[in-house]
């Protein structure tokens, strides 16, 4: 099994390693002088270094087939599964659910379905701890809104990446126009975050998940379409 990083921290990788060889380096220079003292903190950087690297992983992942799954756009916890209105960002009538990433998360973001991106918008905010009931609406967040195809019938479906309390670095690889399949990688949020998913009540059959379960971005199905009627 392969041990795969995001080229999304291409840059925190690189400084990380520098950082850490520099400091070795010191160490072995202080054996025949006087700093001992670096030789604790550089085990603690070494340490954070091979944190970092698992935090930065980014494993392939076996996409669910089938018609009608919308799966999760995170690895994390389910934190809230709500009703949301015309007002929502969503602009209609249809149910959130919410996943919360810690630090210890694989953090590479995928998309839910197939679809077409119609907008992507940043918004700037603060930055509560993701866990926060106030963090959806207040904190700094990217909303990539997306076309999806249903039985013939274009609907939206949103996707936020927000930030948290330590999280303050949102990547969003996708663009206006672009089309993406259901699991494919659209960016990632840095060092713990939340993400939502939205779909309209008219989508929503099954709600696969619970408050407290544990998801994989791209292969944990959160919710599945309405069965035709007939």
């Amino acid at each position: 099994m392969s041990f795969r990083l995001t080229r999304y921290g291409v840059r925190e990788i690189v400084i990380g390693t520098v950082l850490v060889v520099c400091l070795w380096a010191l160490v072995v220079w202080g054996l025949w002088g006087f700093w001992w003292w670096v030789a604790p903190l550089v085990v603690v950087l070494g340490l954070c270094w091979v944190w970092m690297l698992l935090f930065f992983r980014d494993p392939d992942r076996d996409i669910p087939r089938g018609e009608g799954l919308f799966v999760s756009p995170a690895d994390g916890r389910v934190t809230d599964i709500t009703n949301v209105g015309p007002e929502s960002r969503l602009g209609c009538e249809g149910l959130r659910v919410g996943v919360f990433m810690s630090i210890f998360n694989v953090h590479v973001n995928r998309s839910p379905c197939d679809g077409r991106v119609e907008e992507v918008a940043y918004t700037r905010g603060a930055f509560l701890d993701a866990r926060n009931p106030h963090a959806s609406e207040r904190n700094e967040s990217a909303a990539i809104r997306m076309i999806h195809s249903h039985n013939g019938k274009e609907y939206p479906v949103l996707v936020r990446q927000i930030a948290g309390l330590v999280a303050r670095r949102i990547v969003t690889d996708v663009s206006e126009g672009q089309v993406v399949s259901r699991g494919e990688r659209i960016g990632m949020i840095k060092f713990g975050s939340r993400l939502e998913l939205m779909l309209p009540r008219e989508l929503v059959g099954d709600v696969r998940v619970r408050l407290g379960d544990r998801v994989r971005a791209g292969r944990s199905v959160l919710i599945t379409c309405k069965k035709d009627e007939k």
